[in-house]
């Protein structure tokens, strides 16, 4: 057995003649009697406590430890007791990702985690827990794709400190614990007739922000983003070289998504939305800091700005104001009653324009290698898993090659 027990009410002294007697202690009666001690594998000794009567369960205590240790799954108690809030606290604050990742990881983890499996110490998780969590989660997040994202931000929270011995294993890697389903996948890009029609819902100002979106590809962010000399007209290319990001501190001029600056071509159709915004609603000189509040301040003359002319576009309070009122009046979503919100609308938010944009573009027969470029992604292979189902089938390219093929023949079929 590792370690012994400590009987704390009794103690062994000897007499003259060296014969040994046990004698009481002063805390004889009072408090636990039997404390088990150990040699943890950092060196330092271990402890716990237990009451009179419970001697054996000591002793049972001592041999998991020692087996525990000689099977490598020793967890300290000590930091078994810090809890889920406790550890999550630290590791957000250790994480390295861009700065937008990191603000989303943080919102999830203490919206939809801490509230509930915040007070538990990591020592006690179980996958039971997990399962009643998710049953609580799916009560409050009815998208199944972003109670996925929630939960894969638990799991990786759990497996750091399975990492740094908080416990001995995951459980939200237990085969009883069904993660929530990542969605179809399947994209389902936007008519023409209701990108038009969201566009002339929207205030006069933000409405050549469809046609960026849905003409060119631009993310959000990059369209508020958007200073003129990135347009250039003469030549026919937007450069998308930063973006306005929203910060816990405020708002900030950042690169693109994953620093992809990149030039996408310039259509005449947006060119001509674009000259007549500028027309309508001059660009305005914004100053902001580079990458974080209270970094280098740059200066750049947006296309687009608040509806006051005075400041950036902060993306949160465009969707509620000025967005999700246009997919209202749009048909898109239902009216909100008096005085609740709108209704959430994940897949229809501006992203659904640089959908629109990618199937557009494929079915005019785009490679993906060149859509993956334009729409900022890392990964040519990335762009094909979203939107293969978009592309033309290969049974009609092959009908379309023969009729092509035998209407510039002057042979004909054979008749049967």
């Amino acid at each position: 057995m590792a370690g012994h027990i400590q009987d704390r009410w009794y103690r062994t002294d000897a007499d003259a003649t060296g014969k040994s007697h046990r004698v009481r202690t002063e805390r004889y009666g009072t408090g636990l009697r039997y404390r088990a001690r150990y040699i943890g594998p950092d060196g330092t000794e271990k402890s716990k406590s237990f009451p009179d009567g419970q001697k054996r369960l000591a002793e049972k205590w001592l041999t998991h430890i020692e087996a525990d240790m000689s099977r490598g799954q020793y967890v300290d108690p000590a930091a078994s007791r810090v809890t889920f809030r406790q550890y999550a606290e630290k590791w957000l604050t250790t994480q390295t990702t861009a700065m937008t990742t990191r603000e989303s990881v943080e919102s999830a983890i203490r919206g939809h985690a801490i509230p509930y499996l915040g007070p538990r110490p990591l020592g006690s998780f179980r996958p039971e827990h997990i399962r009643d969590w998710l049953s609580q989660l799916e009560r409050v997040v009815s998208a199944s794709s972003y109670r996925r994202v929630i939960y894969n931000n638990v799991a990786a929270v759990l497996n750091a400190a399975v990492d740094d011995g908080h416990l001995p294993k995951n459980p939200c890697h237990a085969q009883s614990v069904r993660p929530p389903a990542p969605g179809t996948g399947r994209i389902v890009p936007w008519s023409a007739e209701r990108v038009f029609a969201v566009r002339a819902a929207l205030p006069a100002r933000f409405r050549a922000t469809v046609d960026l979106g849905g003409g060119c590809g631009l993310r959000q962010g990059e369209i508020f983003g958007l200073p003129v000399d990135g347009i250039r007209f003469d030549s026919g290319w937007v450069q998308v070289a930063n973006q306005v990001k929203v910060t816990k501190e405020g708002l900030v001029f950042a690169p693109p998504k994953r620093d992809k600056v990149r030039d996408v071509p310039l259509p005449d159709g947006v060119a001509h939305a674009l000259e007549a915004h500028m027309e309508t609603f001059s660009p305005v000189e914004i100053t902001l800091p580079w990458l974080r509040v209270g970094g280098p301040l740059v200066t750049k003359r947006l296309l687009f700005t608040r509806l006051d002319g005075a400041g950036a576009v902060r993306r949160t309070d465009f969707n509620d104001r000025a967005w999700k009122p246009a997919l209202v009046d749009a048909g898109v979503i239902p009216q909100p009653q008096p005085g609740e919100r709108h209704q959430a609308a994940r897949e229809h938010g501006m992203h659904a324009l640089r959908h629109f944009y990618a199937s557009v573009l494929l079915d005019a027969g785009e490679n993906v290698k060149a859509l993956s470029h334009y729409l900022g992604h890392n990964d040519p292979g990335f762009t094909l898993r979203v939107y293969t189902h978009l592309m033309p089938s290969s049974d009609a390219r092959a009908r379309q090659a023969v009729d092509t093929l035998y209407g510039r023949s002057a042979l004909t079929p054979p008749a049967i």
